[in-house]
């Protein structure tokens, strides 16, 4: 479990990874030692798993961004699961969800336009074994990501 000071430090580099020790003391008004100490444990307990980059995707050319919900086949052969990491594999698919409802999961794809998120379903994601229906969502604008 988090204690308060864990989840200020923890917020500061959710905002900015990349942000030094000294900056998020100074910040918080906590030590220094104090604040690489407790970085330095979350690491170890796994609470904090890496430390990314993230692009302007309309910079790198994937500008569009849609949203998959996915029926599973259950008479497939196939476990959701696999069906899952199966989905995971494919270019263009940046997040995979199993989820509750009508649908099984939900899949965050990117594209260069919507033609090439067409292609991505219909020519990839609709081919792979377990996935029986899909109803797709198109992006205007990421908010908050």
């Amino acid at each position: 479990m988090l204690d308060e000071k864990d989840t200020a430090i923890l917020g500061q580099l959710t905002e900015d990874s990349r942000r030094t020790t000294k900056a998020i003391a100074r910040e918080l008004d906590i030590p220094r030692a104090t604040v690489h100490d407790r970085i330095a444990r979350m690491e170890r307990k796994g609470v904090i798993r890496k430390y990314t980059a993230i692009p302007d995707y309309r910079e790198v050319g994937l500008g569009v961004t849609a949203f998959i919900l996915a029926q599973f086949d259950h008479s497939s052969g196939t476990s959701q699961r696999e069906t899952a990491e199966d989905i995971a594999n494919i270019p263009g698919m940046f997040e995979v969800h199993l989820i509750s409802g009508e649908y099984d999961m939900l899949l965050k794809v990117r594209g260069a336009s919507m033609e090439d998120i067409g292609r991505l379903v219909v020519d990839r994601l609709r081919d792979v074994k377990g996935v029986a229906r899909t109803l797709t969502c198109a992006s205007f604008a990421t908010v908050k990501e």
